[in-house]
C-alpha cells in the first residue's frame, strides 16, 4: 500500500523518501487515527522569561501558554507569584515585604529557592540597598562585559593600543546608539 501510494506521489511531483510515507501511513494500517500536529513544549528558557516578564508586556500567546502550564504545573504558578512579589518590590523600591518574602521562599521546599533565600539572607542589608536606592552599577557592568567582550574577540592577538581603540570606540557607539 505504500509502495503504491509513494510512486503515485512521486508521479505528481513529490521528491520525498519512501520511508517518510509508511511512516505517515502506519497509524491509519493500525486503524488509529492521524495525529493533529501538536504545539512545541516551550523551553524552560522561555519559561522563565515569561515569569521575569512584566504581566502588562508578554504576549497574549505567553500568557495564554503560561496560564495551561499553571493549571499542569501549581509549583510552577507558586513560583510565578514570587517572582512577581519581589518585582513588586524593586517597583516600589519598598525593602520592607523582604524578611517575609525570603521565609515564603524558604517554606515552597523546593531546595534552589531555599539556596537564593539563604545566599541574600547572608548579604541582606546589600539587597536592602539595591532594592531601595535608584542608583546602580548597570553602565560599569556593560563597559566591563564590553571590555571582557574585546579581550575574547581579539583572543590575545592584541596590543594594549588596539584594545584602548576597540573599547573607545565601542563607548562612541554606544553613546550614538543607546
Amino acid at each position: 500500500m505504500a509502495t503504491v501510494l509513494h510512486q503515485e506521489i512521486v508521479a505528481k511531483g513529490y521528491s520525498g523518501h519512501y520511508q517518510r510515507v509508511k511512516m505517515a501511513i502506519t497509524p491509519l494500517r493500525r486503524g488509529l487515527p492521524i495525529d493533529t500536529p501538536r504545539e512545541r513544549p516551550p523551553s524552560p528558557r522561555q519559561i522563565a522569561r515569561w515569569i521575569t516578564t512584566t504581566p502588562s508586556r508578554r504576549s497574549l500567546h505567553a500568557t495564554e501558554t503560561l496560564q495551561r502550564l499553571f493549571g499542569h504545573c501549581p509549583e510552577l504558578e507558586r513560583t510565578h507569584h514570587l517572582v512577581r512579589q519581589f518585582a513588586a518590590m524593586l517597583d516600589d523600591r519598598d525593602a520592607t515585604p523582604l524578611p517575609d518574602w525570603l521565609d515564603q521562599l524558604t517554606a515552597t521546599g523546593f531546595p534552589a529557592l531555599a539556596s537564593l533565600a539563604n545566599a541574600i539572607r547572608e548579604d541582606q542589608p546589600a539587597v536592602v540597598q539595591g532594592i531601595t536606592t535608584p542608583f546602580n552599577s548597570g553602565v560599569n557592568e556593560g563597559r566591563i562585559t564590553d571590555l571582557k567582550l574585546q579581550k575574547r574577540i581579539m583572543a590575545g592577538r592584541a596590543g594594549v593600543q588596539l584594545l584602548r581603540q576597540r573599547i573607545v570606540l565601542m563607548a562612541h557607539l554606544r553613546r550614538r546608539y543607546p
